[in-house]
């Protein structure tokens, strides 16, 4: 992908973060970006936004169409999840190109909860869809509020991986009865593949319909890498320009869309009942942590290659609001796209007008000639669908996570099956809880280690690793990798005993080695006490050396600074040490000194 070319030159990138940060902190820059960029707008910017915008709009109506049949709604609700959010993200969204609307990735969580509450019923599942995108907006805009942008990044990489693979396996699976030209009944793909398989052996495919979806599947996969050539576009338009003109739909039985509502809808909440709340309330909030967790990824990507910075909580605010504009206006959820936007890159896209272009020409798409795409057929968008779930699928990554690390490779695999066989929404939740598991899991059990005096190497090193260093006699030197926390106390204490039974001479000080320990809470620091009269009685100081000065803060409130008192406390491994030598007789050489 080509960087931006903006006409005027940009100054150093860590320059721009700040005036751009500093300026989102003051009038309503801070809440509406847009207003800020639009302040700022050239001339010049204008003809790039304007050809980049019908460049987009020509992926932006067969996409969105798509992935709206994918969701379990109709296909028309597809623009106009498309139309009303990029409005309100050029408005409330912080990111200069970044291309909203419907998304595979959120499709097969849409469809886990649309499909069963509806009972089949359009206007209900519009509902449905559209109050699962209010609650994921308000989800969304209440944690940016709350600045809690963070949040995206409990995910480990290898869990997200997991994730999307499942989530890919999920929509590709939920695509194939429509490229086959039948229907099932399964839930889950698993139960989905087992019946497709049955249909297929039973006879049911339409291999007219299948052969115009496969052909669209192939177009689409052979011109993916092609930035000259609309891949998308080329693929649908031809299929729909065979169907229509051989009248496949009334001679070879070949699903098509038909005709569009012409126009735009009006403002409505859409009412659901009371048995549905807690369903899209669960599934709306899943949809808000994905489609977040999407868009920060792709937000980042490109405010890097525009050099301009972008505040991860107004993100998350832009793309609340970008949701509530598509459940009050018939859409559905709506994410980031990583498909779309690099498209509106290509094109030339200077700013968010690009998005503004591309609505307000699908907009007039609907008003002018809504019959245009009548002759779609269902299978065309299912190629769509399966070709971007296919492009979600990651594969070369996990080989190398494979190669390094296999048990968080073990993990990602886990994710995936548990998406597959329990479905989307839950399987958000056992990624979740994978997360806190592998998190609880690094910190509850770290690394420890007795440290030593290795010949010729300045400092004091772990002696497992250097098996030749000398402990100095009477003192014990204890490093613990990780926070202390109550998960890790108990084992903390353990450790620290058996380093000092172990230990080759009777042991008079006790220190540890605190740089790597970020936080203590209270249960560590009752710990801590309890382990200060277990050693005191039987003789042993305990000091501390290299804790940070924000750790040591804790203690004091917690009291424990005080009750070691503050000569126990050291600002390195050596002042303890030398302080150990000064004030105790004992037969010790330092290399660094010319002895052994």
């Amino acid at each position: 992908m080509s960087n931006p070319d903006f006409s005027s030159p940009l100054p150093e990138p860590g320059r721009i973060a700040r005036r751009v940060k500093a300026a989102d902190q003051t009038g309503l820059g801070r809440w509406l970006p847009g207003l800020r960029t639009l302040r700022g707008y050239q001339a010049a910017w204008l003809r790039h936004d304007i050809v980049a915008g019908l460049v987009l709009t020509t992926m932006l109506v067969p996409v969105g169409i798509a992935y709206a049949v994918a969701s379990g709604v109709p296909g028309i609700c597809g623009l106009y999840a498309t139309i009303f959010p990029l409005l309100a993200y050029a408005l409330f969204g912080p990111s200069r190109i970044l291309v909203l609307g419907p998304d595979s990735s959120l499709a097969a969580v849409i469809l886990a909860v649309v499909l069963p509450l509806s009972g089949g019923d359009p206007h209900r599942a519009v509902a449905l869809a559209g109050m699962m995108a209010i609650v994921s907006g308000a989800v969304c805009i209440l944690a940016g509020v709350a600045r809690l942008g963070f949040i995206t990044e409990l995910l480990s990489k290898p869990i997200r991986y997991g994730y999307m693979n499942g989530i890919a396996l999920t929509v590709l699976v939920s695509q194939l009865p429509k490229l086959f030209g039948f229907s099932v009944k399964a839930e889950g793909p698993l139960r989905s593949l087992w019946a497709i398989g049955n249909a297929v052996l039973d006879g049911k495919t339409n291999w007219t319909t299948f052969m115009v979806g496969s052909a669209t599947l192939v177009v689409i996969l052979l011109l993916k890498g092609n930035k000259r050539l609309p891949g998308i576009l080329i693929a649908v338009a031809g299929a729909t320009i065979v169907v229509g003109m051989l009248d496949l739909a009334a001679r070879a039985g070949v699903a098509v869309l038909g005709s569009l509502p012409r126009g735009l809808p009006g403002f409505a909440i859409p009412w659901i009942n009371a048995a549905d709340i807690v369903p899209v309330v669960i599934g709306g909030s899943a949809v808000a942590l994905v489609s977040f967790a999407d868009t920060s990824v792709l937000s980042r990507v490109y405010a890097a290659r525009t050099r301009t910075y972008v505040d991860p909580n107004q993100e998350m605010v832009g793309l609340g609001f970008a949701n509530l504009a598509a459940g009050f206006f018939q859409g559905f959820p709506i994410s980031s796209s990583s498909s779309r936007t690099p498209v509106a890159e290509t094109a030339g896209a200077r700013t968010q007008m690009t998005g503004v272009v591309g609505a307000l020409a699908v907009a007039m798409l609907l008003m002018v000639a809504p019959d245009l795409l009548r002759n779609l057929p269902n299978s065309a968008l299912a190629a769509v669908v399966i070709a971007s779930a296919i492009g979600l699928i990651e594969v070369v990554d996990l080989r190398r996570i494979y190669r390094i690390q296999r048990w968080e490779f073990w993990l990602s695999i886990v994710c995936t099956i548990g998406v597959a066989v329990l479905g989307a929404i839950q399987g958000i939740g056992l990624a979740i809880v994978i997360a806190v598991i592998e998190f609880l899991w690094d910190a509850w059990r770290p690394y420890s280690a007795i440290l030593g005096r290795a010949e010729g190497i300045k400092g004091y090193h772990d002696i497992t690793r250097y098996p030749d260093a000398r402990l100095i006699p009477g003192l014990v030197l204890f490093r613990w990798d990780a926070p202390l926390f109550f998960a890790n106390a108990e084992s903390f204490q353990d450790r620290v005993l058996d380093a000092v039974d172990t230990s080759p001479t009777p042991v008079r000080w006790l220190v540890v080695a605190a740089e790597p320990v970020t936080s203590v809470d209270v249960t560590s620091a009752d710990m801590l006490a309890e382990l200060d009269d277990t050693l005191h009685a039987a003789g042993i100081q305990l000091c501390v050396a290299e804790m940070k000065d924000p750790v040591k803060d804790k203690l004091k409130r917690f009291g424990l600074f005080a009750r070691l008192g503050e000569v126990a406390f050291f600002p390195t491994l050596g002042a303890a040490v030398s302080r150990y030598l000064a004030t105790h007789e004992v037969d010790w050489k330092d290399w660094e000194d010319g002895g052994r």
